[in-house]
């Protein structure tokens, strides 16, 4: 019996890049699907006769080449392709991690390194950077969500956002809200886009992050936790210890499931050490 193959070509990329704007995918998954795939085909080589044989050989490299989150993520990208391609019976499953219930804490932003980090920008001069970094964080919404942020809608006090097929509304605290105000009143932006680029354009995740990463050696924070998604991190960690409310979280958060908000407000394992002492030293 002949094993099951498919052929593919370049062409099939910008068909399925097109299948994603038309799904309506956000922009930057459709550029992380065209990336993960286009390292695919850097894979394959000249030879694009696809069989599952040759897919197994491709987690074996992905697996000595990246990280199993890395793989993992990869993979999520190819079978996706390869479901467009109507070859379902090429999929592969994905690594097998063992659920891990707490943080990171290299990688976890601080309360103290937000602080240093948001003066940071201010001495720097950098108003409107600091303004975003303030805004994330005492909203919890995503970089790309930043977009939403009109005069009109802070005047509100209310974000209305549209996300991945998703309708929701963000309240602004006064405290913030009326920052905005003073910062859009001070750069004389009358209506339309808070946060631009000189071209009046939206400013996006690529201008933020790489604005952020030149902050973290005059603040004295780790370049590795120095990421906008973090501060999205830190106000889901700040907001569920005041309020122990989950479920009101995940609808600031936009998240569909409870499991997903769990992860944005883990503890890092340190944490749970100096606590477990604790109860230790009381019991005994």
């Amino acid at each position: 019996m002949t094993e099951r193959a498919i052929q593919i070509s370049e062409r099939n990329i910008k068909e399925f890049e097109l299948f994603l704007y038309e799904r309506e995918n956000a922009e930057a998954t459709i550029r992380k699907y065209k990336t993960d795939i286009q390292t695919f085909f850097r894979f394959l080589g000249e030879e694009r006769v696809v069989n599952k044989l040759r897919i197994l050989e491709y987690k074996e490299w992905l697996v000595s080449q990246y990280a199993v989150s890395s793989v993992n993520s990869i993979l999520a990208s190819l079978n996706q392709f390869l479901e467009f391609q109507e070859a379902d019976f090429l999929k592969v499953k994905r690594l097998k991690v063992q659920k891990n219930l707490f943080m990171n804490q290299e990688k976890e932003l601080t309360r103290q390194e937000y602080q240093r980090l948001l003066q940071t920008a201010r001495d720097e001069g950098k108003v409107q950077l600091a303004l975003c970094i303030e805004t994330i964080a005492a909203t919890g919404v995503r970089i790309s969500e930043l977009r939403y942020f009109t005069v009109e809608r802070v005047r509100k006090g209310r974000i209305e956002i549209y996300n991945k097929g998703k309708y929701r509304r963000v309240f602004l605290a006064e405290d913030i809200r009326n920052k905005i105000l003073l910062f859009c009143e001070e750069q004389k932006i009358q209506e339309g886009y808070v946060f631009a680029t000189k071209s009046g354009k939206p400013k996006d995740r690529s201008n933020i992050w790489s604005e952020m990463k030149g902050l973290t050696e005059k603040a004295g924070v780790s370049k590795e936790k120095v990421y906008p998604h973090n501060l999205r991190h830190l106000f889901a960690r700040v907001y569920y210890q005041y309020t122990k409310d989950l479920t009101g979280l995940a609808d600031l958060l936009g998240h569909s499931s409870l499991n997903v908000t769990r992860i944005y407000t883990a503890n890092t394992g340190e944490v749970y050490q100096q606590q477990l002492d604790q109860i230790m030293k009381l019991s005994i």
